[in-house]
């Protein structure tokens, strides 16, 4: 009886350390793929495990929508949206604009306040043409530093007050953190703003002017990893962004993608 009693309890203790084991690394698949802590600083990153497949984020899409944030759209639709970062102008940004306009594709541009203050003509014609004008700070700091919702708000309502004075509209709620640097309170806060923060799923080292890639360079990043619903930020100081994005853009066109806006991005998650 003893020899039974002492299986079961060996039995129970086996099942019991399975279990625990078991919830242990589920969390540990989760934890990497959730929003930051509000205290601790991140870098939005990306890894692609699968060409033409949805990158993983160092957040998942699902937890980024709980604070009206984004880094992709449906991956069910072959739907491109196109974004440029934009910190200062570098005499490039014409043809991208007239490349854009040639293909009839309508981007937003995450602009600062340097830009508008120097850039003004440029603004309005992105304006006239279409593109949706994003929120990109007024001085570009590290925001995942800023705790407090006075210091946030100032950054992106200075830049507000600019656009506004500049093209007479309202600038559309779209922020973009500078440098990817984020955390989970910054999320909060530009949601209260009534803000959608915008990450992205493709990019490429392309912002470095004096160590510009080469076409074949930037294609080999381009082009592979390509997917569904990708938010692709390129930065519209690059002397290479704007050589190529004529063929660029034809050549996702003729793998069956088209351009969608970010409000049209935002507007299909929400349903």
């Amino acid at each position: 009886m003893f020899l039974v009693i002492k299986k079961r309890q060996i039995a129970m203790a086996l099942l019991c350390l399975f279990l625990l084991a078991a919830i242990i690394f589920s969390l540990t698949r989760i934890h990497p793929q959730a929003v930051s802590t509000s205290t601790a600083n991140t870098n939005w990153g990306l890894s692609f495990p699968e060409k033409g497949k949805t990158p993983v984020g160092n957040a998942t899409a699902e937890a980024l929508k709980t604070y009206n944030a984004y880094y992709v759209g449906d991956t069910s639709q072959s739907v491109i949206y196109l974004t440029f970062d934009a910190g200062y102008e570098n005499g490039y940004t014409p043809s991208i604009l007239d490349t854009l306009q040639k293909h009839q594709v309508k981007a937003t541009f995450f602009v600062v306040g340097n830009y508008i203050q120097t850039s003004p003509d440029l603004i309005k014609r992105m304006v006239k043409e279409g593109h949706i004008v994003g929120n990109h700070t007024f001085s570009h700091p590290d925001m995942s530093k800023i705790s407090d919702m006075a210091s946030f708000r100032k950054e992106v309502e200075s830049l507000e007050t600019l656009y506004q004075e500049t093209t007479g509209q309202e600038m559309q709620k779209f922020y973009r953190p500078p440098q990817g640097k984020y955390n989970q309170q910054n999320l909060q806060l530009a949601n209260e703003l009534g803000y959608k923060t915008i990450f992205w799923s493709l990019a490429y080292v392309d912002w470095y002017v004096d160590k510009q890639p080469t076409k074949e360079q930037a294609f080999e990043k381009l082009l592979p990893r390509i997917h569904p619903g990708a938010i692709v930020l390129l930065h519209s100081t690059s002397k290479t962004n704007a050589e190529i994005l004529d063929e660029l853009l034809t050549k996702w066109e003729q793998e069956g993608y088209t351009f969608g806006t970010l409000d049209q991005l935002v507007s299909s998650e929400s349903r």
